[in-house]
């Protein structure tokens, strides 16, 4: 829900999760159509207990991930083979087209973050990875070199 107290200043409280391409729940808070936002998101990311979003990356924006509660295990990288452990109190920085996979490691709790990007229509670019296929996840544009025939 939106609501405006002043110009240009906007409080906005998500009243359900939205279904995304990764298949958790998600609450938007921050972004161009709940407050006019032009270069940032932020939102709420729920990981049920046990449960993974599906593989991912978004094109072409960074995404910083603050842990409020739980222990997460990202993978990430080309065949998601690396990985790193958050939990609450962990921040999280993931550079545009970099692949990666949160599991909740609890099997009671969820995990909970906040979710920033710079980027105020996020969903718009969240591509999912297929792990088995090699993927361009370039965030530049295709050469448009000369031929030379």
């Amino acid at each position: 829900m939106r609501e405006t107290p002043s110009p240009g200043v906007q409080r906005v409280r998500p009243e359900k999760d939205i279904a995304t391409k990764q298949k958790i729940p998600y609450y938007v808070g921050i972004s161009r159509d709940t407050a006019g936002a032009r270069g940032i998101s932020m939102n709420l990311v729920i990981i049920p207990p046990g449960a993974t979003a599906e593989p991912h990356y978004h094109k072409d924006f960074e995404t910083a991930i603050y842990v409020l509660e739980g222990r997460v295990e990202t993978r990430y990288g080309e065949g998601l083979k690396e990985s790193v452990l958050t939990e609450k109190g962990d921040f999280l920085y993931i550079p545009p087209g970099l692949p990666h996979q949160p599991f909740n490691l609890s099997s009671a709790e969820p995990a909970v973050a906040i979710v920033s990007r710079n980027d105020p229509n996020e969903r718009e670019n969240v591509v999912l990875y297929d792990v088995n296929k090699r993927q361009d996840r370039s965030t530049r544009p295709p050469s448009r070199g000369l031929s030379k025939d």
